[in-house]
């Protein structure tokens, strides 16, 4: 009889979600009809495993939002943030730090083990430059209130595919996002541990989002992400009606052995 293998490292969790819970045309489709809006957030928390919060990266919200899309989400659920533009919209990333203190002062804490990692999100004519980036890292408080932080960087210029880079990541054990996006460079390297990982390219044919070959290649990529952490995975843009879709869609085959 074969030995059972000891000391094998124990897989990651899987978080699947979008972009958001408010989308006009979700209602009826998504969402049941009727739903009152309000509930919208309590409904797309209990079909999903996580949300990717776009709103912060536009503006500030007060304790009392933080508090309340705490309690709205069951247990075991995670939002991600994007990082504010102020902070990441800048010509050299050492003078960002007021922005960044602002950023993370505004309560997002209140969120608890609701609180997944942070993505700071750079504009596509943002180049590598190898001291900028370790000035930018710098920067990152690895808690907030006594929550640990988690970061995530989506690079979008194709100079960040770069070995410093991936280096520099590694060090500050920051992921860097794997966007699947025609034109964004695809960076999938383990810097850290966890994996974060957004799927842009959605059709409205078919209204799973993608064929069952394309939801069978992703489910597949997530487990073995898995293997090196935990996987936070959102289906972004793209034929956005049927984000929802595809990412139930990902999470049931998740689900099986």
């Amino acid at each position: 009889m074969a030995k059972k293998k000891t000391g094998a490292k124990a897989a990651g969790r899987i978080f699947i979600g979008i972009g958001g819970w408010t989308f006009e045309p979700w209602r009826g489709v998504f969402y049941p009809e009727g739903l009152v809006q309000r509930r919208e957030l309590e409904y797309a928390s209990r079909a999903l495993t996580s949300l990717e919060i776009n709103g912060t990266y536009y503006s500030s919200f007060k304790p009392d939002s933080w508090m309340k899309w705490r309690d709205e989400t069951p247990a075991g659920f995670v939002f991600s943030l994007k990082a504010s533009r102020y902070c990441v919209n800048r010509r050299q990333m050492a003078a960002a730090a007021e922005s960044i203190q602002r950023f993370f002062g505004q309560g997002l804490h209140l969120l608890g083990d609701r609180l997944g990692p942070i993505n700071w999100q750079f504009m596509e004519t943002k180049k590598f430059d190898a001291e900028d980036m370790a000035d930018f890292f710098k920067l990152l408080p690895k808690e907030i209130e006594g929550v640990p932080l988690r970061h995530a960087l989506e690079v979008r210029h194709p100079s960040f595919a770069d070995p410093q880079f991936v280096e520099l990541a590694r060090q500050n054990n920051a992921a860097i996002v794997y966007a699947d996006h025609e034109t964004f460079p695809k960076i999938d390297e383990p810097t850290a541990d966890f994996t974060y990982a957004r799927l842009m390219q959605t059709k409205e044919k078919p209204k799973t989002g993608f064929t069952g070959k394309e939801l069978d290649y992703w489910a597949a990529q997530a487990k073995a992400w898995a293997q090196r952490g935990d996987v936070f995975l959102y289906v972004i843009s793209g034929a956005k009606v049927n984000n929802p879709a595809a990412a139930m869609a990902l999470i049931e085959r998740v689900g099986k052995e």
